[in-house]
């Protein structure tokens, strides 16, 4: 089941975020998809706060991964904009497979690189203060865990 949300500023998109944040487990992968200021990286902020990492969260534009290892999980912050001509192995499987969430903007450039499991959501801008949440959780685990949050 697929689940659409609107939010009219960003304190709303955070606390969602937050509460998606508190339920992830180790090894949980986030897709986000978005125009530029659709709100990605406000998203990501929430996932933090709901992960307990106090460091402040920024785009990893430039840097590509971003680790936070400070909290309940880590958070490997991705932004694969970049890579979307990437002929190499990337190596993003490790943190995939690793002990934190990874959370990957602009994922749809590196499809063949991502594993089979995962919750996509897609950012819409809507109005200055208002967006469009569309989720969609592939596989049992993001099912459930989506059902929990957003209810049925």
């Amino acid at each position: 089941m697929n689940y659409k949300i609107e939010t009219t500023n960003e304190s709303i998109t955070r606390e969602l975020a937050k509460k998606i944040g508190t339920k992830l487990q180790s090894g949980d992968v986030l897709l986000l998809e978005g125009d530029l200021g659709a709100g990605k990286t406000t998203f990501t902020k929430g996932l933090a706060e709901g992960l307990e990492i106090p460091q402040m969260v920024k785009s990893p534009t430039f840097t590509i991964v971003r680790e936070y290892t400070k909290g309940r999980l880590p958070l490997y912050h991705m932004d694969v904009y970049r890579l979307e001509d990437a002929e190499d192995d990337l190596g993003l499987d490790e943190y995939f497979q690793g002990n934190g969430v990874s959370v990957v903007e602009w994922a749809h450039f590196i499809e063949r690189d991502l594993p089979d499991k995962y919750i996509r959501i897609t950012l819409k801008h809507v109005a200055e203060n208002e967006r469009t949440l569309e989720i969609e959780p592939v596989g049992a685990r993001y099912e459930a865990l989506c059902s929990e949050v957003f209810g049925e």
